[in-house]
This record gives C-alpha cells, structure tokens and sequence, in this order.
C-alpha cells in the first residue's frame, strides 16, 4: 500500500511539473506578462494558430489529473492510518515478558549488643531499642 502511495505521489509531482509548465507557455489576455516572458509567443510557431485550443485542453486535463491524484492519494493514506494493527505490529507494541526487578527487603532493625548474662527474651522489644550498649 505504501509503494502504490508513493508511486502516486511521484506522478502527482510530475503532473504538477507539466501542469507549471502548460500555465507558463499560455498567451495572456494581452500581450504582455509572464506568459510572453516565459515563452507564450512560440507556442503559435510550435503548436500551430490553434494553440490555445490545444494548451487550454491540455491545461484541463491536467488539472483533472491534478485533483483526481490529490483525492486519490488522501484517501489511500486515510485508509494506511486508520486500518487495524497486524499481529505482528501488535506482538511489537505489547509490553516485552521481563522478569520484575527484585526490591530489595526492607532493612530490619539490628539490636544492640546485650549486656553479658541478659536475658534477651526477657525484654520488650522497646527495651531492646532503647538499650544502650554495655561497655
């Protein structure tokens, strides 16, 4: 879908070249302006009298190509950007299965030493923070 997308932007940039070039080679209303400048009076040697005939139907169908291309193309990348996800395109977005990082524990409130011939059990657990070490 994106090669026929860009294979139809690459026309449509053509058509829009071509198209310049047929607005720039057309007489003007007078005869004077950007048309004379950028070569509308040799059209009549090289097309021939009927050379606006010829310009101004090859004008429109550019044109028509123009806007034909330009409708096309928006509806083609509408449609790209708007379809479902494939398998693939949803395996990829999915969150990988990684292992969870451990946490480590919590640290855990050490004793202090306790005097020589205490009973450890024998204190409240206040007590044994509170305790000040023996010397």
């Amino acid at each position: 879908m994106m090669l026929l997308i860009g294979l139809l932007t690459a026309v449509m940039i053509a058509v829009c070249l071509f198209l310049i070039l047929l607005v720039l080679m057309q007489l003007p209303k007078k005869e004077a302006g950007a048309g004379l400048a950028f070569g509308g009076a040799a059209t009549d040697a090289l097309f021939g009298s009927g050379s606006g005939n010829f310009l101004t139907k090859a004008t429109k169908y550019s044109v028509g190509a123009f806007f034909g291309l330009a409708v096309v193309i928006s509806i083609m990348q509408n449609h790209q950007t708007q379809r479902s996800l494939t398998e693939f395109e949803q395996q990829l977005k999915a969150p990988q299965n990684q292992p969870a990082i451990p946490t480590a524990p919590a640290p855990q409130a050490v004793a202090p030493a306790a005097a020589p011939g205490t009973n450890l059990t024998l204190l409240a657990p206040a007590a044994i923070s509170n305790a000040a070490p023996a010397k």
